[in-house]
């Protein structure tokens, strides 16, 4: 099984280019240590903390419909609700969980689905 680090995803409205075209369907890639921290250097982050969120989806959404060119200008430009969507998508695949995996019981025999707790945090 492969490590998956892109994501796909469809936007519940889009964003309309300016040309009027509509992009959709998207990939946005796991976040790196450098993009969560360059971000904070940039001075419009630190005028506005509220842009971190701006530049981050900027720099892990690698395409955006035909686009492969995501900048700041296509994040702003986002209707509220996509990027509400993005910023849930953006929390949910960066943070560390237990990953699920199924197993076969060896008491019964059905086929179940366990957390494998690495760090040990459900131990008893």
């Amino acid at each position: 099984m492969a490590f998956q680090t892109e994501f796909e995803f469809t936007l519940p409205r889009g964003y309309v280019d300016k040309d009027g075209n509509l992009h959709k369907k998207g990939i946005m890639r796991l976040a790196t240590a450098a993009d969560e921290i360059v971000p904070m250097r940039d001075p419009r982050v630190q005028q506005n903390p509220s842009y971190l969120t701006i530049i981050l989806l900027a720099r892990v959404i690698t395409k955006l419909g035909k686009m492969t060119a995501i900048n700041t200008s296509v994040i702003e430009n986002l209707f509220t609700a996509d990027l509400g969507y993005l910023q849930e998508l953006y929390g949910r695949i960066n943070q560390l969980e237990n990953p699920n995996i199924k197993v076969d019981c060896p008491h019964c025999g059905n086929r179940v689905e366990v957390s494998m707790d690495f760090l040990g945090e459900n131990a008893n």
